[in-house]
Order: C-alpha cells, then sequence, then structure tokens
C-alpha cells in the first residue's frame, strides 16, 4: 500500500498546494521575464494564477521568500532542461554555454538573480543560506567536469580545475552585472564560451536549446 500511494504521488489538499506553487513559480518567471525584477509585482503574478494578494502571500509569506523560490524553480528548469546533473563532463560544461544563452533572452530574471545575490551576502538575509548552496553545488560541479575533463587529457596542460572552476563561476556572474548595464557592450554566450574553449583541446559547441 505504501508503495503504490507514493507511485500515485501526493493527493488530496496538499497536491493542490503544490500544483498552485508551481503555478506561482511559472508566472513569477514569466512575469519577471516580461517586466523586469522591477516593473513585475506581485500582484500581476497573482493575478495570473487567479490568486489575490492574500492568496499569494499564504504560499510565500514574503517577497523573499517568492524570489527566492522563483531562483530554485529556474534551476530546476534548467537541470531538467540541458541535464546539467549528468556524469559526461564535456556535456556538463556545455550546459553553461547553453544555459547562458537562455539567460540573455530573460534579462529580468537575470536582474532578480544579481539582486538578490548582492542583497543576500549578509548572513542575516533570509536568502543567504540558498545562495551559499547554490555556489557550493555550481562550483562543485563545474570543478568535478574539469577534474574529469583533465584525467581524460581533454583539458589542456596547465590548467588548474579548481581555479578554473571558481573563474568560470566568477565570469558569468560579472558577465551579468555588465550585460544587464549596458547589452551593446558584450554578449554573455560568447564570452562563456571563448572562456572555456580556452581551457579544453577540442572546442565546444554553439549554444543548443534544450
Amino acid at each position: 500500500m505504501v508503495e503504490t500511494t507514493k507511485a500515485r504521488g501526493p493527493r488530496g489538499p496538499y497536491a493542490k498546494s503544490r500544483a498552485t506553487k508551481q503555478r506561482i513559480l511559472d508566472a513569477a518567471i514569466a512575469v519577471f521575464a516580461e517586466s523586469g525584477f522591477r516593473s513585475g509585482s506581485l500582484r500581476e503574478i497573482a493575478e495570473r494564477v487567479g490568486l489575490s494578494d492574500a492568496g499569494l502571500l499564504h504560499h510565500y509569506p514574503s517577497k523573499v521568500a517568492l524570489l527566492e523560490a522563483t531562483l530554485r524553480h529556474r534551476d530546476d528548469i534548467a537541470v531538467a532542461d540541458f541535464h546539467i546533473d549528468q556524469t559526461n563532463p564535456r556535456e556538463v560544461a556545455q550546459s553553461f554555454i547553453d544555459i547562458t544563452e537562455r539567460n540573455m533572452h530573460q534579462p529580468g530574471v537575470v536582474e532578480l538573480y544579481c539582486t538578490l545575490s548582492a542583497e543576500a551576502t549578509t548572513p542575516e538575509h533570509p536568502a543567504h543560506a540558498y545562495f551559499v548552496e547554490r555556489y557550493t553545488w555550481v562550483r562543485g560541479m563545474i570543478i568535478a567536469a574539469f577534474e574529469e575533463l583533465q584525467a581524460s587529457g581533454d583539458l589542456r596542460e596547465g590548467v588548474d580545475p579548481t581555479a578554473a572552476g571558481i573563474h568560470m563561476v566568477s565570469l558569468m556572474d560579472g558577465l551579468q552585472v555588465q550585460w544587464l548595464l549596458d547589452r551593446s557592450v558584450l554578449n554573455m554566450t560568447t564570452e562563456v564560451k571563448r572562456y572555456l574553449d580556452s581551457l579544453v583541446v577540442e572546442p565546444f559547441q554553439d549554444p543548443r536549446e534544450p
């Protein structure tokens, strides 16, 4: 009976609540992508899913809680669409190019990430733990991929996997800030691919859609 229940998934009020949260997060990503982080409002998000402001706050008790959940949801979508949790190290690295290309079509979500990550550097911030966890996850994933590429002879001689992983994360964050300030200055995807290509023997592919 337990196995059958698990196979069917959650039911009743819990399932309905989870489905509503999913709709809220999908709407939040759409609103921020379309209207920008500053212009996109909680009221607009609530209206898209047929809720009142109070109804939205029932599921996410504060704006910061909703923003953090939106970013977590974006990470989940990226993992599902680009398979960045797979074991092939070249595919893991390639996914960073693909994700950067998608980000260039979602400036409002990029703005949300940059703003909230800067605010969350203080330990007291509600989203502090999320960003510490996220940086640990992303940094560890790309370092592990570089270590495997080194072991297989695909990493250029003299490249340190740990340093390259740290530089990769720093590059992506720095590019996002510069791009938000003036999108005519650079192409984030081009710069990410250029850096990755400088680390390996065989260049990576151009960005791919999921």
